[in-house]
């Protein structure tokens, strides 16, 4: 009987040790950026992602060296569409937005994001009926990837006044995942004695979306897992109104990203490059002579 306790024994430490390394090795071989950021991606972020346009010289070299560091780690791959460089950087920025304030945070939860033309289906078609899917993080054989409809990816940047955006809302799922479950309750984020106050809170604004009395999106009364996902999209895209239409909701989210958006959020859009403006890097020069030049 001691020698089969002992076999166990070993089988436990073995199995013990090997899911240690697993996790050290996935850590070990989270690639850095060596190259510089693409002048081109750069120009991205600054005609389309207010969030960056909004942080000083260098926050966004922060940014960008996050965007960069998840571009080199993440597949991102299209299905049944082409996937370009405008793609690749929304969906990057979208990944980094909720994390920013976290500078050693890395999803290795997923390995790669499936860009799909439009809305899916529960059987991921993108034809036929119950089209309604518009982002969606992966489980059982799908563990590891994201599913996101590139119309919505686009539109979560164009529109700066809907309060959603698709692919920062299943990026929250991955957030709230990281401590093994999907709970709207982020472990890895929100202190302790923020979680009570939090589930509580979460209840009673359910509460008022059933009852009609919200400007939440309505998808956030499904349970407190859509909730968490919808009101971030709200934080980060209109925290000021959040703030003063749900003053401790907000105050709670602070305390959650650790970002205080509403005085950060100054520039209410996303702004355009001509080749004589100043170039967005901050070097002084112009564009055409720095981050444009051909």
């Amino acid at each position: 009987m001691e020698k089969i306790y002992n076999l166990l024994f070993i089988v436990f430490v073995i199995t013990l040790f090997i899911y240690i390394w697993k996790k050290l090795n996935i850590r070990n071989f989270w690639k850095k950026p060596i190259k510089p950021f693409p002048a081109s991606w750069r120009k991205i972020l600054f005609e389309n992602v207010i969030f960056y346009n909004n942080l000083n010289p260098e926050e966004k070299q922060q940014f960008e060296f996050k965007v960069h560091e998840f571009l080199i780690n993440c597949i991102i791959t299209g299905v049944e569409t082409e996937v370009n460089e405008y793609d690749r950087v929304l969906v990057a920025a979208s990944a980094i937005i909720p994390i920013f304030a976290f500078p050693n945070w890395q999803y290795f939860n997923l390995k790669e994001v499936l860009l799909y033309p439009n809305l899916f289906n529960e059987e991921f078609n993108t034809n036929g009926e119950k089209r309604s899917i518009a982002g969606m993080v992966g489980t059982g054989y799908m563990e590891g990837k994201m599913i996101l409809s590139k119309q919505a990816l686009h539109h979560g940047f164009r529109n700066e006044s809907d309060k959603k955006n698709t692919a920062i809302h299943e990026f929250v799922h991955l957030i709230d995942k990281a401590d093994g479950n999907i709970d709207g309750i982020p472990a890895f984020l929100l202190e302790k004695q923020y979680t009570i106050p939090w589930i509580d809170l979460i209840q009673k604004k359910i509460e008022e979306i059933y009852e009609g009395q919200s400007d939440i999106n309505p998808y956030g009364a499904t349970n407190k897992t859509e909730f968490f996902a919808v009101i971030s999209e709200y934080f980060f895209e209109r925290p000021k109104l959040l703030n003063q239409k749900h003053p401790k909701l907000y105050t709670l989210l602070e305390e959650i990203f650790n970002q205080k958006m509403a005085k950060k959020q100054k520039k209410s859009s996303s702004l355009e490059i001509n080749r004589n403006d100043p170039c967005p890097c901050g070097s002084g020069k112009k564009y055409k002579h720095c981050c444009g030049k051909i």
